[in-house]
């Protein structure tokens, strides 16, 4: 054994203990592990490993607890060891057999005696010690600039950035260039620049992504990968994105996402692998929820291992959690738990990665968004269990719904401005081509003279008389309906449903509330009216420019004969 007691030094003095052997070691099968052991005959520990390195156990590739080695056929012609009773377990970590778990005890032991599932619990805690002993020693000349990149970056985890698709530019935020120790000027916008940043060996994969997204074969642009950072290192990062404007021929124009830094996720799961004390002194400390979570064959699910993150993530204690995972489940929000069960379930089947985005309902906090993110792995009984990171995404999820907003809300008014308009009546005019439902129809509203309300009041006083407007629009068009601000004052209004003369009597009520009662704007009447052109959206219809169109011919027949005016296209 080493002069200094390590962890799996401290976890093999625990199985002896805890399994009333003579002796237990970890011996290894994998460069950069030195041999663990510990019990009250070092003469034994050294037989286990002696017997180890002779090949002893190499056809032991599955768990086993041989009772009494004299009565057992492996052992026969061979030396006759000291010990009666010996178990083995071999240890797997990343894909690598990275060495074996032995006990032995000079008495045997009959069959019922032994819990071998107990042991198995055992060896995966030594498999994730040994596996940690491993990628110390290879990334120890990083393990320096890791620590100190993580200082520079604590309490930042996600940036934004916004790409002019045609001028081949993209804007990175302020938190995005800390994120990778840049300062506001150090980085240039030019996007063939922000490639030569990807990892070499990413690079073609993430460029295929994005053009998959701008080709519009995918929904939305999301991908992991590696990102040189100012110093040299690369960072993992998980990166979101959605083109919002497009040309008349699809050509993608701009696009907006977010970029999360997945580092400190990786870090804090070396950590929790160094060391049973340091991983739970470390994960309590760490923002989010460090978990293991196990699902029985028969479908029941707990978490063996909570931090105290589950505190802020669940509003729940540790051991509320500990032997049944449904007070969990019924923090998840009703909309998002079938999916969470069912993403769940998914992993287990094809063992692979499980993330999921999801929303939760807390007593203290209300509504909130997650993310998890976790590995799982199939246990000898038949069960499932992962270890994984959740955290709090309700920040970024706002940052997000607030770049939607910006790109698709007109300022002033807070309608949707004409570009979403559009997307919507196209989307509906989808809809009527695919179910041949009822019509629709489309108003074009102009308020009458607006120029003489600007010259004669001022802009500000015109803006708010916009605004106005847009509140009639609110106030008189029904539920499902959807109103525009198609460009100065000029708006728009999908009326789902809706055949021309039901049209035209929501027109007239507009009409008749412009006109029946005048702005007020501090103590000032300005009085105006509006025109308003109507034309039926059919499934026949192109294109959704098309109605548009129509609606707009007949606001300028409108115009044209008066003003104040409703015509039919």
């Amino acid at each position: 054994m080493r002069d200094m007691a390590t962890p799996l030094d401290c976890l093999m003095a625990l199985v002896v203990r805890q399994f009333g052997v003579a002796a237990a070691c970890v011996a290894p099968r994998t460069a950069g592990i030195s041999p663990a052991g510990m019990g009250a005959d070092g003469a034994l520990y050294l037989e286990l490993l002696d017997l180890h390195r002779a090949g002893a156990f190499d056809p032991m590739e599955a768990p086993l607890a041989i009772a009494d080695t004299r009565e057992d056929p492996h052992w026969r012609g061979q030396a006759v060891p000291s010990f009666r009773f010996v178990a083995c377990w071999p240890l797997h970590a990343g894909g690598r057999h990275l060495g074996d778990l032995l006990l032995a005890d000079p008495a045997p032991r009959s069959p019922g005696q032994f819990d071998l599932a107990a042991l198995g619990d055992v060896a995966a805690v030594a498999a994730a010690l040994a596996d940690a002993e491993v990628r110390v020693v290879e990334t120890e000349a990083l393990r320096t600039n890791e620590r100190l990149l993580s200082l520079a970056i604590a309490g930042s985890g996600t940036g934004i950035w916004d790409r002019d698709v045609a001028g081949e530019t993209i804007h990175y935020s302020s938190g995005w260039k800390a994120m990778f120790g840049y300062a506001d000027d150090e980085l240039s916008d030019r996007i063939e620049d922000a490639y030569t940043r990807l990892h070499p060996a990413d690079a073609d994969y993430v460029k295929a992504a994005m053009q998959a997204h701008f080709d519009g074969r995918t929904d939305t642009y999301e991908v992991k990968h590696r990102l040189r950072c100012k110093d040299g290192s690369y960072k993992w990062i998980c990166s979101r994105g959605k083109v919002v404007s497009r040309d008349a021929e699809g050509r993608a124009l701009r696009m907006i996402g977010t970029t999360t830094d997945l580092t400190s996720v990786r870090e804090v799961s070396d950590a929790l692998q160094e060391t049973l004390e340091l991983m739970t002194a470390l994960t309590n400390e760490v923002p989010g929820f460090v978990f293991q979570y196990r699902r029985l064959p028969d479908g029941r699910a707990f978490f063996p291992y909570a931090s105290a993150g589950i505190a802020d993530i669940y509003e729940l204690a540790a051991e509320q959690a500990g032997n049944d995972a449904a007070g969990v489940e019924q923090r998840i929000h009703p909309a998002d738990r079938h999916a969470y069960l069912a993403s769940l379930s998914a992993s287990a089947e094809r063992l692979v990665p499980w993330h999921l985005e999801y929303r939760v309902l807390l007593p203290r906090q209300g509504l909130r968004w997650r993310y998890g993110n976790a590995n799982p792995r199939r246990l000898p009984d038949g069960s499932t269990i992962w270890h994984g990171f959740i955290t709090d995404a309700t920040e970024r999820k706002r940052i997000e719904a607030e770049l939607h907003e910006h790109a698709t809300t007109d300022g002033l008014t807070r309608l949707p401005n004409r570009r979403h308009f559009m997307s919507q009546l196209a989307a509906d005019l989808a809809t009527l081509r695919r179910t041949g439902g009822p019509d629709a129809a489309v108003l074009m509203c102009d308020l009458d003279y607006f120029k003489s309300i600007n010259d004669r009041f001022g802009h500000e006083a015109g803006d708010r008389a916009l605004c106005h407007f847009a509140g009639i629009l609110r106030q008189y068009l029904r539920p499902g309906d959807l109103a525009g601000r198609i460009g100065g004052e000029e708006f728009a209004v999908l009326l789902r449903a809706t055949d021309l003369d039901d049209a035209h009597a929501i027109a007239r009520r507009i009409r008749h509330q412009v006109a029946g009662e005048p702005f007020l704007d501090h103590g000032q009447t300005i009085a105006f009216t509006v025109s308003i052109g109507i034309a039926p959206l059919t499934a026949a219809d192109p294109d959704a420019e098309t109605a548009l169109s129509r609606s707009d011919s007949a606001l300028y027949r409108a115009k044209r004969s008066g003003r104040n005016r409703i015509e039919r296209a």
